[in-house]
């Protein structure tokens, strides 16, 4: 899905006087300390509904030298990165492969808990990747995490409301208003509640804007006007009655369902591409004419933020070479494919947004049953468009703390005043660097 999927409290390490394996197994969904029956190739990753299916085949692969193992993670990302930091804090050599959100990978690594890609595995974890996802797996000029998926989010809307798609927010906002006084659907659907979702929504703003929020390398904080643009315009959509009255509780899940409800007002949604599949079960009708188009730029292109996930090696793995092998086949190009296609995870392979094949290429192509990803993504021109010059979040070990910074200070974005909000951020997110901010 969107992966937004970051959350939870960060740039403070957690501290663990001891763990013992006893201890661990006590949680249900922490694995057994070992394994009788040969390497075990312990993968740690949020709930994804196909992902089995790539471990299989991955065994497949891999015969009878090791078994890779699927431990589920809670679904909410706080309880991921929880788990995860926790255990690793204990040093606990159980961990082998980490599933980590695009902004946990400085923190994971400047806290000393991952293992560096190098030599072959690091160019064969590079083959092929687009800039803005493989940036996301970097920490200082080096890399820490093999990407598996990537998102971009999009703009969704029905032809029928709106023929053609606006290129930018103003034409956007202009067109809800002239929507609504025709009584015709109107409302522009994004994620406005306090959460990871609107700081996205921000972060896209201020690159589109030509802004910066943070310096290049993420010591300093510079809210150029490119910044004060994004929370002028952020005010504006939020305060000009052309967004749904709960956009302040709007997260992904509300915003798609707002969009494809069968009494739907709104024209427009802002959101990952997961949404084209949902729609076609929750309002065929609506499915039919549903059109998309690149996210809405300010003055020009958009650039939006990149979401999904890496996949990271252990610094207490003790099977470290079996470990960069599974994660390398767990994220190939094949894999890549499937999951994109059976899970709507967009790849980070510029080449598989151009393999024509079915998934069973000795199979006769069929939508439903064997789809290419031309059938399952007929948006990726539009994805790969974007991720061709797409933003990414400020890359910091502590950007847990700045984004729950953000994501309170911006709340609610009808309330923003633009000179004070700014203030604001600077102050906050300037002592979240030097580590002074206390997080609620």
């Amino acid at each position: 899905m969107g992966s937004t999927r970051t959350g939870g409290r960060s740039g403070v390490r957690w501290r663990a006087a001891a763990a013992t394996c006893a201890a661990l197994v006590a949680a249900p969904t922490i694995a057994a300390c070992g394994s009788e029956d040969g390497i075990q190739i312990n993968v740690y990753y949020a709930p994804e509904q196909n992902f089995q299916s790539v471990i299989d085949k991955c065994n497949e692969q891999a015969g009878d030298r090791y078994e890779i193992v699927y431990r589920t993670l809670p679904r909410d990302a706080d309880g991921q990165r929880e788990q995860m930091v926790r255990r690793l804090a204990a040093e606990d050599s159980d961990l082998d492969i980490l599933g980590l959100d695009v902004t946990w990978v400085p923190e994971f690594a400047e806290a000393q808990w991952l293992e560096e890609w190098t030599g072959e595995n690091r160019s064969d974890a590079e083959a092929g990747v687009l800039e803005g996802p493989l940036s996301t797996a970097m920490w200082e000029g080096k890399l820490y995490a093999a990407t598996k998926n990537t998102n971009v989010q999009l703009l969704w809307y029905d032809e029928r409301v709106t023929p053609e798609p606006p290129e930018t927010w103003r034409e956007m906002i202009d067109m809800a208003k002239d929507l609504k006084s025709r009584g015709e659907p109107y409302e522009i659907l994004f994620t406005g509640a306090q959460y990871e979702g609107l700081v996205v929504t921000y972060n896209t703003l201020v690159s589109s804007a030509g802004g910066k929020i943070l310096s290049d390398d993420g010591t300093e904080v510079v809210m150029d006007q490119g910044a004060i643009d994004a929370l002028e315009l952020l005010k504006e959509v939020a305060s000009s009655g052309i967004t749904d009255p709960s956009l302040t509780n709007a997260q992904e899940q509300q915003v798609q369902q707002a969009f494809e409800a069968p009494d739907s007002n709104s024209a427009f949604e802002l959101n990952w591409p997961y949404v084209y599949a949902a729609i076609q079960e929750a309002n065929p009708e609506r499915a039919e004419h549903l059109a998309w188009a690149r996210y809405p730029g300010i003055d020009g292109p958009s650039r939006v933020t990149v979401g999904g996930y890496n996949l990271a090696v252990s610094e207490y793995s003790q099977h470290k070479p079996e470990a960069f092998e599974a994660a390398l086949c767990l994220r190939s190009p094949e894999s890549q494919k499937f999951s994109a296609i059976k899970d709507g995870v967009p790849p980070t392979i510029e080449s598989v947004y151009t393999d024509e094949t079915p998934l069973d290429p000795d199979q006769p192509e069929d939508a439903a049953n064997n789809p290419s990803m031309a059938t399952a993504y007929p948006m990726k021109e539009v994805i790969l468009e974007e991720l061709e010059d797409a933003a990414v979040r400020p890359l910091t070990p502590v950007y847990q703390n700045l984004s729950t910074i953000t994501a309170k200070v911006l709340s609610p974005p009808a309330e923003i005043d633009v000179e004070e909000t700014a203030q604001e951020l600077r102050d906050g997110l300037q002592k979240a660097l030097e580590s002074k901010g206390v997080l609620p």
